[in-house]
């Protein structure tokens, strides 16, 4: 799969890309909406990895602008925030999947993505 980490945590961001290329994915970054939404006009990913919480745009304005430009690619969603309300709004606006960081160590995250996206 092609993938797109958005986290603008970069210690993150490389931990998740680094599990991801183990497992034989191909995996781009970007540390913000803005460069998300950039690379997502650019390319077309499988799968884009989104944070909920990041400075300028958010996770859910991201999703309510990237799933209109691309209905074919699957936005999932790798964030510390678990409450039902986050994951209501991550599905309204077009989130697939929702992994809670917290609850998954990076292999887990890579298996839980690889299950969302190949049903």
């Amino acid at each position: 799969m092609h993938i797109l980490l958005v986290d603008d945590d970069s210690f993150l961001r490389d931990m998740y890309a680094t599990k991801f290329k183990e497992a034989g994915h191909t995996v781009d970054a970007a540390e913000n909406g803005e460069a998300a939404l950039s690379a997502i006009a650019q390319t077309n990913y499988d799968v884009v990895l989104l944070d909920m919480v990041m400075p300028g745009m958010n996770g859910a304005e991201l999703l309510s602008k990237a799933t209109k430009t691309k209905p074919d690619t699957a936005f999932v969603v790798l964030s510390n925030q678990g409450e039902e309300s986050d994951k209501s709004v991550a599905k309204e606006a077009g989130a697939v999947g929702y992994i809670v960081k917290a609850e998954s160590i990076p292999s887990e995250v890579v298996k839980k993505v690889e299950s969302i996206v190949m049903k």
